[in-house]
């Protein structure tokens, strides 16, 4: 049951980051300009009748995000309670640590108008929270237990690729968050160009995400041939690379629309929901390669322990 909560509460996560994807796409971010209150109420006491325009987009992420914070504590507390290993114990508080952090940014946004740099560290942060609701995930479930793993080079290549996608996902962030989505008007050319022919702070921060997106797809498709060719075998470690495949394929495609379709509300959300799907995946891929790792310092801990310090 506590994996499947952990589960539900990771789904949970996922609708959070698309109702904040609408909130940006749609510029609803001031549509409530006080926090916590939404115009004076209570948050939970604010009349739906008056749930119209942006405020609908901005306030309903506001609840959901409440929610998922309350979750997070029942999650927290659960692992707490009934967890015996107690690092996953303390994965729980920090994402309940995560979420409330998350929360405070949130208001800060509103607070100071929408602050370019607050506002691309509450989605940075959006992503961690969700990568260790995901990895509490992993880690209850029964597969976890029985033990996975992989070679050097296929954990040395996950982990790398999971870390230029966080990368590339702030990257994104800060594009959306300083209006540089449309800095570059073309694709797949750049005013015409296979460069950019003039520059400005913006259209460098829109060629960098798209330079990225590049290092991503070719770290992505390293990671996946590798794991296909010396761990073709091994459904659990497949499967995930598989999916990320399909899934940076479509981020790349959705990003391409969001340009060509001058940032469509639901392309662009769809575009911020995908990248984090894709995090999510590399992140779960890279924890499965590491598994053996882990299980043997602790093969051998337990060992040394049983006799009485004596190297294993």
């Amino acid at each position: 049951m506590l994996h499947k909560f952990a589960t539900f509460l990771a789904g949970c996560t996922v609708l959070l980051v698309l109702a904040g994807s609408f909130v940006t796409s749609t510029g609803s971010g001031l549509s409530v300009p006080d926090w916590p209150t939404t115009y004076g109420w209570n948050m939970f006491t604010f009349p739906p009748s008056k749930w119209v325009g942006g405020i609908l987009y901005e306030h309903g992420h506001r609840l959901i995000a409440s929610t998922v914070g309350f979750f997070s504590i029942m999650l927290a507390a659960w692992l707490w309670l009934q967890e015996p290993r107690r690092w996953v114990k303390w994965l729980g508080v920090a994402a309940l640590g995560a979420v409330i952090a998350q929360g405070v940014l949130g208001g800060l946004t509103v607070l100071f108008f929408l602050p370019a740099a607050i506002s691309t560290a509450h989605a940075g942060l959006a992503e961690i929270f969700f990568c260790l609701v995901v990895a509490i995930a992993l880690f209850t479930s029964p597969q976890w237990m029985d033990g996975y793993g992989s070679d050097i080079r296929a954990r040395e290549l996950a982990t790398t690729t999971t870390a230029l996608i966080y990368v590339q996902i702030l990257l994104g962030a800060t594009m959306r968050h300083t209006g540089a989505g449309l800095a570059i008007p073309d694709f797949p050319l750049m005013f015409g160009h296979l460069l950019p022919t003039h520059w400005d702070p913006r259209i460098a921060i829109h060629f960098s995400h798209r330079v990225g997106a590049l290092v991503v797809a070719l770290a992505v498709i390293a990671t996946s041939t590798y794991i296909w060719k010396h761990d073709g075998d091994r459904r659990e470690l497949t499967q995930p690379a598989a999916l990320l495949i399909s899934l940076v394929g479509l981020q790349v495609t959705l990003g391409a629309l969001t340009v060509l379709s001058r940032r469509d509300v639901w392309i662009n959300s769809l575009h911020v929901v995908c990248g984090a799907l894709a995090l999510a995946t590399s992140l779960v891929l890279t924890l499965r390669t590491w598994r053996g790792v882990c299980a043997g310092s602790k093969t051998k801990a337990s060992a040394a322990v049983a006799n009485n310090g004596a190297p294993a």
